[in-house]
């Protein structure tokens, strides 16, 4: 008899310590999960669609079946074999993936644009790199039939212009059914594709190519604003198409000096916005940007390459958006834009991530407690009570 309860006795000790395990273990999972996973959708949770304000030159008709919603992201830059560590790889696809999937899921947009550098590595990539790349990014940007995903080509996809061939522009446009130059018509509203890194103005293959098809989609785009009674002779055999201004969706922003007029929190930190922009490198150049307001007088403009925040008014009337990264490589708060647009309107509204400092803090703090819990549950903490206590006695006996 006596036997028996000293054993349950001994095996006290060994159950607590079971117990004090599990309960660690659980604190580190619950860390891990929030962290990792529901974070995301506490932040994204907290975002909403803008609401198209209205006036006077929008049809009372439209209503909320009409509105298209567009979720914009840009620079993913996807790291490759030559620059990319695996652990690095590992984090920043994990975050990404996890941001734009939870977005879907609690947003549900009609259509997603990626405005170019998908990939970090694109312009150096040999075939089997580039199948690895493109196998990473459908993983990471899988999405349902009923959203449709539009990419758009950036530099470190196809190279800078002295980079580019034919045959990277090819393997872009054959994954991603890319075309500058090509329209996109979704609920009476035109958007148009533009390859910004074949706006070098000196007549290579591609440029000329790119050019041509810009020209002859402006051409088509202004036949079909043209009033009714208008009669114009080289509009006659054209295609009409909705009489809308249309968006214009490139990687390049248009030009303009430096970001010093930008704003927000994240524009670009205040030692970078004076640097001036270099043309055909930073941003389009001066001709080429007037080229594209001349062809098409969109009513918005949306770019990336930048890596921050910018909102920028051409010729006093035509917004122009730089959507910052929606890579935690590139920033500490990454955002996208959500756009409900209508043929008449568009209203826009930025939707952040969650900041990577955050994450990091509250990794430390769970951290530092799980370090104070193990050295009180083995008695190497001396507690508050205890160390009061002993100054107090030592003041006494001084």
């Amino acid at each position: 008899m006596r036997s028996s309860s000293s054993t349950a006795v001994k095996s006290l000790p060994l159950k607590r310590r079971l117990y004090f395990l599990l309960k660690l273990v659980c604190f580190v999972v619950s860390v891990l999960m929030f962290c990792e996973f529901l974070i995301y959708y506490v932040v994204i949770f907290q975002c909403r669609w803008p609401e198209v304000k209205g006036g006077a030159h929008v049809d009372k008709k439209e209503t909320s079946t009409s509105v298209l919603k567009a979720m914009i992201l840009a620079d993913t830059h996807l790291l490759g074999e030559i620059k990319g560590h695996w652990l690095d790889k590992l984090r920043r696809e994990w975050q990404m993936e996890r941001s734009f999937q939870t977005a879907l899921w609690l947003l549900q947009p009609d259509i997603v644009f990626i405005l170019g550098d998908v990939f970090d590595e694109g312009k150096w990539s040999l075939p089997q790199a580039w199948a690895d790349d493109v196998r990473r990014f459908r993983k990471m940007f899988k999405h349902p039939v009923s959203t449709e995903l539009v990419v758009i080509v950036g530099n470190h996809d196809i190279g800078f212009h002295y980079e580019m061939t034919t045959y990277k522009v090819n393997r872009f446009e054959k994954v991603f059914n890319f075309t500058s130059g090509k329209l996109i018509t979704r609920k009476g509203i035109n958007f148009v594709i533009v390859n910004s890194v074949a706006l070098e103005g000196d007549g290579c293959a591609v440029c000329r190519t790119s050019e041509a098809k810009l020209a002859a989609l402006s051409h088509k785009l202004n036949c079909s604003q043209q009033k009714p009674n208008h009669s114009d002779k080289r509009c006659s055999d054209v295609e009409k198409l909705p009489a809308s201004a249309p968006i214009l969706l490139q990687h390049y922003p248009l030009y303009r000096k430096s970001d010093a007029e930008c704003t927000g929190e994240d524009s670009a930190p205040p030692e970078e916005k004076n640097i001036p922009f270099k043309e055909k490198y930073d941003v389009l150049s001066q001709e080429a940007s007037q080229k594209l307001m001349w062809w098409f007088h969109p009513r918005l403009i949306l770019s990336g390459h930048t890596h921050s925040a910018c909102e920028v008014l051409h010729a006093g009337k035509i917004p122009e958006i730089s959507v910052p990264s929606f890579s935690w490589r590139n920033r500490n708060n990454p955002s996208f834009i959500m756009g409900s647009i209508t043929p008449t309107d568009f209203s826009l509204q930025k939707c952040f991530l969650p900041y990577e400092s955050r994450v990091f803090t509250v990794y430390c703090a769970a951290g530092a407690l799980l370090v104070i819990l193990i050295l009180a549950h083995f008695q190497l903490l001396t507690p508050p009570f205890y160390f009061a206590q002993r100054l107090i006695s030592k003041h006494k006996a001084v």
